[in-house]
């Protein structure tokens, strides 16, 4: 298991715009032949900020994830350019 946790930092102007994006993107990655979950967390008391976590089957399937048209398009173009600041953490299991 390849597991990726995203952590998104919106401004309060755009954040909604990526509330409603984000969800675009997990429909089109949970499609994905190595993809095992996608996940979308918005935080409550900072509603700017979300967390994604990806889980993969391995660490290639995460690298295909990232060539896919949906991630180039809606996650590259559209959603990253609303962000003031991510940050993604790669984790692989240590067995």
């Amino acid at each position: 298991m390849f597991t990726v946790i995203a952590r998104y930092f919106a401004s309060p102007e755009t954040a909604d715009e990526v509330a409603a994006l984000l969800p675009q993107l997990a429909a089109g990655s949970r499609t994905e032949p190595g993809n095992v979950s996608y996940t979308i967390t918005r935080d409550l008391e900072h509603p700017e900020r979300f967390v994604i976590v990806e889980e993969y089957a391995s660490a290639a399937d995460f690298a295909a994830h990232r060539e896919t048209s949906h991630f180039q398009q809606i996650g590259l173009g559209s959603i990253i350019p609303l962000l003031v600041e991510r940050k993604v953490i790669t984790l692989a299991p240590t067995e």
